[in-house]
């Protein structure tokens, strides 16, 4: 069952932080300039920011679950530095491909499957059909079809690439510059 509550589904790398490929270390951490100031705007406008990120370093072998948590937590403490914060974390360790046995599978948690979401939903009380999920690749905006969500693609990370590489039958509700630009966009459609 899902709540009441509009949420803003938030992707991580090339969203919130700056894409470095596979982040192995907390210390390769790079919040855009803007992250802070887009996420404590919409936590005053009192939408839950809860991050949905695809980590398949962990099934290829590239790092492990806890330092997934040892980003998170760099990161909550980059955001809580400025006033701002993101109310849950949610990630697939997943990949099909994956060396490491117990993590090579396919999921209902990896993007654009809707796992995390609705784990998310029945955790906190969130109405996807009430909420956003904003990334940097066209399966952040497949996602948010999925759930019923309003997509936002941002053209940071691999977002530029994206918006020149349309997927058929796939649209946004917005193609913006960055996660600022999606924290306004957010803040003069939110559904009632």
């Amino acid at each position: 069952m899902t709540g009441t509550e509009a949420a803003v589904f938030l992707d991580r790398d090339g969203t919130l932080i700056e894409e470095v490929g596979y982040l192995d270390r907390p210390e390769r951490v790079e919040l855009y300039p803007y992250s802070a100031d887009a996420i404590r705007a919409l936590n005053r406008a009192g939408l839950r920011i809860v991050m949905v990120t695809n980590q398949s370093g962990v099934a290829r072998g590239f790092f492990t679950e806890a330092v997934v948590h040892a980003v998170h937590a760099h990161i909550e403490r980059l955001l809580a530095g400025a006033g701002a914060r993101i109310d849950a974390y949610y990630y697939c360790p997943h990949h099909p491909d994956g060396k490491v046995a117990e993590y090579a599978r396919v999921c209902d948690c990896r993007k654009p499957a809707r796992g995390l979401v609705d784990l998310a939903a029945r955790e906190l009380g969130i109405d996807p059909g009430r909420s956003f999920a904003v990334g940097d690749r066209w399966l952040d905006v497949a996602l948010a079809r999925e759930v019923g969500a309003a997509g936002v693609l941002v053209r940071t990370g691999y977002g530029l690439t994206e918006e020149q590489r349309p997927v058929s039958g796939l649209a946004a509700d917005a193609v913006v510059d960055n996660l600022a630009a999606a924290a306004s966009w957010i803040l003069r459609h939110r559904r009632s």
